[in-house]
C-alpha cells in the first residue's frame, strides 16, 4: 500500500492554491496525499513590517518545525520566501515551473506618477526601486496575504500598491487597473514554487523529483546564489532575475539603499552549462564596486 503524503502549507488562499496544485500533480503520478494547513508567524503578525521582525524564513519556519516533528512529509512554499539556507534535515525536493515573475502596480489612476503620490508595499526591494524611479513619492507599509492587501488598497486613499503578478493571477483576482513594472527587478525566485522534503525520506524525494522543472531550477539557483553572497536574507533591497534562452542564461541583479538613492546593477550572460558560481560572481562584482559599503550600512541600520 502506498504512503499517503502529508502536504504542509500556509492556510492563505494563495498558499492553498499552490499546495492543491502540487497535490493534483502528485495524484496524477499515482500518489495519495492530504493537505495539512498551518498558520505561520508572518501571517499572524500583520502590524509589524517584515524587516523589523528581524528573522528570515518568517513564512516557512512553522512548516519547517512541523516537518522536523514528522507532522508533515513535504511542504510547498513560494520560493522567494524561503531562506537561502534550509534547516538541517530539510532539502529541496523540486522546483516547479515558474509562473509570471513580474511585479505589477494596481492603481486608482496614473495621474500621480508625474507628481506626488503614495504607494503601498511591504517589500524593501519594491520600496527602494520605486523610490529610485519616483523619489518624490511616499511609500507606506502593506502587510497580509494578497486578498488582505487588495482590500487594504481599496480601504485607504493610497494611489496604488505593488504586487507579484503571479500571486494575483493564480487565484484570479488580478484587476483591470494595473500596469506591468517591467523596469523593476523581481525578488530572487519570484514566481517559482518550491517543494521541500526531509533528507531521510527517500520515498517523498523520489515522488516529488518528477515535478522538478530543470530550466526554472537553474534560473532560481543563480538568483538565490546571488542573494546569499550579498547576505541579504529576505529583507535587504536585492533583486535578481535569470532567464534561459537558446542555452544562454541572461541575468540581471540589483542592490539598492533603502531610500532608493543608491543603486548598483549588473547584467551578464553565461552558457547554461557554465553556471556554477555564476550568481556568486555577479554578487561579488557588485560588492567590489561599492555594494560592500552599502551592505555594511544596511546592517548597521537593521541592528538599530
Amino acid at each position: 500500500m502506498s504512503k499517503v503524503i502529508k502536504i504542509g502549507t500556509r492556510d492563505s488562499e494563495l498558499a492553498m492554491w499552490q499546495a492543491t496544485t502540487v497535490q493534483a500533480a502528485l495524484e496524477k503520478l499515482g500518489h495519495k496525499s492530504e493537505l495539512v494547513p498551518v498558520k505561520s508567524t508572518g501571517d499572524l503578525n500583520l502590524d509589524e513590517p517584515l524587516y523589523e521582525m528581524g528573522i528570515t524564513g518568517i513564512f516557512t519556519k512553522t512548516l519547517d518545525v512541523a516537518m522536523i516533528k514528522d507532522e508533515i512529509d513535504i511542504a510547498v512554499h513560494s520560493m522567494k520566501d524561503v531562506p537561502t539556507m534550509l534547516p538541517k534535515g530539510i532539502i529541496e525536493g523540486a522546483v516547479m515551473k515558474r509562473a509570471n515573475f513580474s511585479d505589477i502596480l494596481v492603481h486608482k489612476g496614473l495621474d500621480f506618477l508625474d507628481a506626488e503620490g503614495t504607494i503601498a508595499t511591504g517589500s524593501l526591494r519594491r520600496k527602494a526601486q520605486w523610490l529610485n524611479k519616483y523619489p518624490t513619492h511616499n511609500v507606506v507599509d502593506l502587510r497580509g496575504n494578497v486578498n488582505t492587501r487588495m482590500q487594504k488598497l481599496k480601504d485607504n486613499n493610497w494611489n496604488g500598491a505593488i504586487f507579484a503578478a503571479a500571486g494575483l493571477e493564480r487565484i484570479d483576482i488580478k484587476p483591470d487597473n494595473f500596469i506591468d513594472l517591467d523596469w523593476m527587478i523581481p525578488a530572487p525566485a519570484q514566481g517559482a514554487m518550491l517543494i521541500v522534503v526531509k533528507k531521510k525520506d527517500e520515498f517523498c524525494q523520489k515522488a516529488v523529483s518528477a515535478l522538478n522543472h530543470r530550466e526554472t531550477e537553474i534560473a532560481v539557483h543563480i538568483e538565490r546564489e546571488f542573494l546569499k553572497k550579498l547576505e541579504g536574507g529576505c529583507t535587504a533591497p536585492i533583486g535578481a532575475i535569470a532567464t534561459v534562452q537558446d542555452d544562454i542564461v541572461h541575468f540581471k541583479g540589483s542592490l539598492l539603499s533603502i531610500d532608493g538613492s543608491k543603486k548598483f546593477e549588473i547584467e551578464r550572460e553565461v552558457p547554461v552549462d557554465a553556471t556554477q558560481g555564476f550568481g556568486e560572481a555577479c554578487a561579488q562584482e557588485i560588492l567590489n564596486n561599492g555594494g560592500k559599503e552599502l551592505m555594511l550600512e544596511f546592517k548597521k541600520i537593521m541592528k538599530k
